[in-house]
């Protein structure tokens, strides 16, 4: 699916552009999960599931893939290795073997029987099963750059009110025949476009620059308050795009001589009350615009579903550049930056439009005010493991 980016500190959240690939419909029929099962999705229109991306190649020592090189690496590599609780990690790896690599679909099986094992026995598994390689680009440098992304929790209604005039839709009829779709500025201002969308509200907010922290996040969650004025929570998830170049507000913000552009949102919206003449010159500055879907949450510990098709994990999940790591594969992480020191395993199971290039991860930091607080702040050194089957 997810919105992302590459963002310093708060400029993180905007640089990124975390829009993601639909995530294909999760397999039917009764799953082992732990610690629960996975919520349901409201059913896009059915979309082919992405081919698998072949194993790597063999050079010498090393596995190559398209933009990466794996170097064999010894278990005491790995920075932190015996102290995290892969127990905590677990869940997310069984999430994983809902759509698993063809190279661990053999593995889910013990996967999903060592969700309750303690964190000894499932590093001693890992350990005989997988072996660790070092993720380097193709150059040989093996340092990165680790962002962070988050779901946001926003208020919202079901119909259009005098406080609530920004609307949320769903993907128009004629987005696949039409591509590139209109800009952001075109669905504002031209008729046509504003037709192509009329009766294709989920909901509507008070606040543009909140649904664009939702464009570029690529879901969220909505305290929505139905026409009955019943109150519950939903997720709209990633639906599609309208593909037209993504570009950072931030960016746009630095470049017209302002100075404070965090946190995010709030410095954005206090520069729009102080510019109200100037905020759709800031919208339409980013000509990339989302659509998306509706989605019944179930289980509220779990995030979105990413591009793998899995719900995503607060601290457990990444988003990679699949040409590098395969969605996924386990990974190890290692970062130690002024806001998230973490050596970690974690899963490849998402990715974003500015995810690119063989040590580059964004952190799925979980949901809400605290998560996105994390995820501004984010922009630091990296380095990455594969673990990969033997």
């Amino acid at each position: 699916m997810k919105l992302l980016l590459i963002i310093p500190s708060a400029l993180a959240l905007l640089s990124c552009g975390h829009v993601q690939v639909p995530a294909p419909p999760l397999p039917q029929g009764p799953v082992s999960t732990s610690p629960g099962a996975p919520w349901p999705a409201v059913t896009p229109t059915p979309q082919a599931a992405p081919a698998p991306l072949a194993a790597p190649t063999q050079a010498g020592d090393a596995l190559l893939r398209p933009k990466s090189r794996w170097v064999p690496a010894a278990w005491s590599d790995l920075p932190g290795w015996e102290q995290d609780r892969l127990d905590q990690a677990w869940p997310a790896q069984v999430r994983s073997c809902l759509r698993p690599h063809p190279a661990f679909a053999a593995l889910c099986p013990e996967i999903r029987q060592l969700a309750h094992a303690d964190p000894g026995e499932q590093r001693r598994w890992m350990m005989e099963r997988l072996r660790p390689y070092r993720v380097q680009e193709r150059s040989g440098a093996s340092e990165g750059l680790l962002t962070s992304y988050f779901e946001p929790v926003l208020m919202a209604r079901r119909q259009r009110s005098a406080s609530h005039t920004v609307a949320l839709y769903r993907p128009p009829a004629d987005l696949a025949s039409r591509r590139p779709w209109y800009t952001r500025q075109e669905i504002d201002t031209l008729e046509p476009a504003r037709a192509a969308l009329s009766g294709r509200e989920i909901a509507w907010l008070s606040d543009p620059i909140d649904a664009m922290l939702l464009h570029i996040q690529g879901s969220g969650r909505l305290l929505l308050t139905d026409a009955d004025g019943s109150q519950r929570q939903v997720r709209v998830a990633f639906a599609g795009s309208n593909e037209q170049p993504y570009r950072s507000v931030n960016q746009w913000l630095l470049e017209q001589g302002v100075q404070r552009i965090n946190p995010w949102p709030e410095a954005t919206k206090d520069w729009a009350a102080q510019n109200p003449q100037r905020l759709n010159q800031l919208l339409w500055s980013n000509p990339r615009y989302i659509f998306f879907r509706e989605e019944t949450i179930t289980n509220p510990d779990e995030g979105p579903r990413g591009a793998q098709g899995v719900p995503l994990s607060a601290g457990r999940s990444i988003a990679v550049d699949p040409g590098s790591i395969p969605y996924g594969t386990p990974v190890w992480l290692a970062s130690n930056g002024p806001a998230l020191a973490v050596q970690r395993l974690v899963m490849a199971q998402d990715t974003g439009s500015a995810i690119v290039g063989a040590v580059r991860a964004d952190y799925f930091a979980g949901t809400g005010p605290h998560a996105g607080e994390l995820a501004s702040k984010v922009k630091q050194g990296l380095q990455l493991w594969v673990l990969w089957p033997r």
